[in-house]
């Protein structure tokens, strides 16, 4: 299985910035779409964005315009630029991919937004 690890996560103050890695154990990873997901406190886990094989991307209504997803095959990563964050952003985020049938997560890393 295909292992995924989250990092960049951290606090920040409203209206700042952070950049999330996810960094696959292998290349296979760079086939897939690879998803980005968050789950706050008492709330189910949502959907953010997406970014197909070929750097096709999606996101959810609640980050389009404030967070960018890419992807660099050379280091097997895929990034998640989150700008203007709001308190409400506050969450564990997830990177998930789905290598030859398997389902994979990460571990998850905290952001923290503070008034």
């Amino acid at each position: 299985q295909v292992q995924l690890v989250e990092s960049g996560g951290g606090l920040v103050q409203a209206g700042g910035s952070l950049r999330l890695f996810c960094v696959a154990s292998r290349s296979s990873f760079n086939l897939v779409t690879a998803n980005w997901y968050r789950q706050a406190p008492g709330k189910q886990r949502e959907w953010l964005s997406s970014i197909t094989s070929r750097s096709t991307t999606n996101y959810a209504d609640s980050v389009k315009g404030r967070f960018t997803i890419t992807r660099d095959n050379a280091k097997n990563t895929v990034h998640l630029e989150m700008n203007s964050l709001k308190t409400e952003d506050t969450a564990i985020y997830f990177c998930q991919a789905k290598i030859y049938g398997v389902d994979c997560w990460g571990q998850g890393t905290q952001v923290t937004v503070s008034s």
